[in-house]
């Protein structure tokens, strides 16, 4: 076999094997790449679909329905006849343990508890009172983990950017520091500028080895939170809300201040509850008797109708009383603090905003300004009229201004949904 026969036959083989090694590495490959399939799925994953996987995980959520059926019991049993159930009453009295003389007496009765004066229509009103709290509870509790998505959301968001800006710095410095090798291979430049511009090779990949730390920090916040992490290859455009503008909410109709308004509301119907069950409830007794004295006389029959009225007063009463009132005037103390506590936080949200928004204007300025002369220090460092630590020099800043660019723009989106969270309102 002569050498070019030889060498042919070794190529075919060659690259038989390489086929052979290729098809059992993707068959290897396949199974690992199924669990990542929930992660292509949730790279569609928005900000309103983050808040309602995370709204779906918490106790809140879990326990809302029991606890509206806990309300409607509560409402039906204000409005029943009698505040308890009625009882019935059995007892049956002999003297066959002892004289047997054939004395018998069986009572069967029921006793039946009876509302107290205004007792009824205020248990009613309690009832309504605790049925709108548990829904108000509920809608502050979803505005609560509103703000925790939100916060994580827009941190894996500035997560993102930061890999993004560390990317692209690394490609551009890459590409500079292939050129700078060719033209030392040329003798145009000498090896220190090789050296300089690998040096900035590492630092860059030093700064995209942290920022993918940070994302992946970020992302699993959002899988705590949601169970899900969203993919990194999520546009930001996306995940941006709508500006409220003059779509602001009535101020009292924010869910914190109708949480403590409904707070307030149930203290004030326990109070009034409380000074109106001074007493336990009295109970109305219907019985039947049969009785006889001895073997041989007649069965005789009564009817007894009796009522039990309870005396009042005393230290419990007056404990449930003062601990009723002093809930209402917490309640009421603390809606005032929190009404307070919501302008400020209205005002200074609309207040970051406008400054996020002169922010990003002077941010895009600046990397507009950034790109044209990095185009111009590029061409020249080409041509040789300009040095490479220059070079590098413009590099880093016009990568610095892009990355402030993003970041501002984010940080925009960011203001927004921090103003809606003050408006009171959910992602959407």
């Amino acid at each position: 076999m002569n050498p070019r026969t030889r060498t042919r036959a070794w190529l075919l083989h060659a690259g038989a094997a390489a086929t052979v090694a290729a098809c059992s590495i993707a068959v290897q490959a396949q199974p690992a790449s199924t669990p990542a399939a929930p992660q292509t799925a949730a790279a569609s994953l928005s900000l309103r679909q983050v808040f309602d996987a995370a709204w779906a995980r918490q106790p809140e959520s879990m326990a809302l329905q029991a606890r509206r059926d806990a309300a409607r019991a509560q409402q039906s049993a204000a409005n029943a006849w009698t505040p308890e159930p009625a009882a019935l009453e059995i007892s049956n009295k002999t003297d066959r343990l002892n004289r047997n003389q054939g004395a018998r007496e069986l009572e069967v009765g029921i006793a039946v508890p009876l509302w107290l004066p205004g007792e009824r229509g205020r248990t009613a009103a309690l009832a309504e009172a605790e049925g709108a709290a548990i829904e108000s509870r509920a809608t502050a509790a979803r505005l609560r983990i509103a703000a925790t998505v939100r916060e994580a959301w827009w941190q894996w968001q500035r997560a993102r950017i930061e890999v993004d800006s560390a990317r692209d710095q690394l490609d551009n410095t890459r590409r500079i520091a292939a050129d700078v090798a060719r033209r030392t291979k040329a003798g145009d430049l000498a090896r220190a500028d090789q050296h300089q511009a690998d040096g900035a090779v590492a630092s860059a990949e030093a700064n995209m080895a942290q920022a993918e730390a940070g994302l992946a920090a970020a992302r699993q916040h959002l899988r705590a939170l949601t169970g899900a992490a969203p993919a990194t290859s999520e546009a930001a455009a996306s995940a941006a809300e709508p500006d409220p503008g003059t779509a602001a909410t009535d101020m009292e109709a924010h869910a914190a201040l109708l949480e403590l308004k409904d707070r307030a509301a149930v203290a004030e119907r326990t109070a009034a509850l409380a000074s109106t069950q001074s007493r336990a409830n009295p109970e109305l007794m219907l019985a039947f008797t049969r009785d006889r004295g001895a073997f041989g006389e007649a069965a005789q029959q009564t009817i007894t109708l009796g009522v039990r009225i309870p005396f009042g007063g005393g230290p419990r009463y007056d404990a449930r009383t003062a601990n009723a009132r002093a809930e209402a005037t917490e309640a009421q103390a603390q809606l005032a603090l929190e009404r307070e506590r919501v302008i400020a936080e209205r005002e200074a949200a609309k207040v970051r905003v406008d400054a996020s928004r002169s922010q990003l204007a002077a941010a895009e300025r600046r990397a507009q300004l950034a790109r044209e002369s990095r185009g111009f220090f590029d061409k020249s460092f080409r041509l040789g009229e300009t040095d490479l630590p220059t070079r590098l020099r413009i590099e880093a800043e016009a990568a610095e201004a892009e990355r402030q660019a993003a970041r501002a723009r984010i940080e925009l989106a960011a203001a927004i949904s921090a103003w809606r969270q003050a408006l009171g309102l959910l992602p959407q």
